[in-house]
């Protein structure tokens, strides 16, 4: 039972040491421009990565999914609303997976 306190201790000081790092070694802004590009593109791109592997493999069909990836993709460019957006997927993943399966 003592195990599982040390366990915790350490993942609360490694949590700790990840946040503060940064905060007390950079001091002032960041004027590169490459690494301000990149620090903007940061949460866009982990966000992708862990949305786009469960929209293919949520459904019973991985089809079926790309699918709806697509459809969802160009309705979100083109300016659809969430809802829309939503319900469209649902209605591409529900008929492929009725035509396919």
């Amino acid at each position: 039972m003592k195990n599982i306190w040390i366990y915790i201790l350490v993942s609360a000081g490694v949590s700790y040491l990840i946040r503060v790092t940064p905060l007390v070694l950079i001091r002032r802004e960041i004027t590169n421009r490459t690494l301000r590009s990149f620090l903007y593109y940061v949460p866009y791109v982990t966000l992708a990565v862990m949305t786009f592997p469960a929209i293919v493999e949520a459904t019973q069909s991985p089809i079926a999914g790309a699918l709806a990836l697509v459809v969802g993709a160009v309705l979100a460019w083109r300016g659809g609303s969430l809802f829309l957006v939503a319900a469209a997927c649902c209605l591409v993943v529900l008929a492929s997976e009725f035509i396919l399966l």
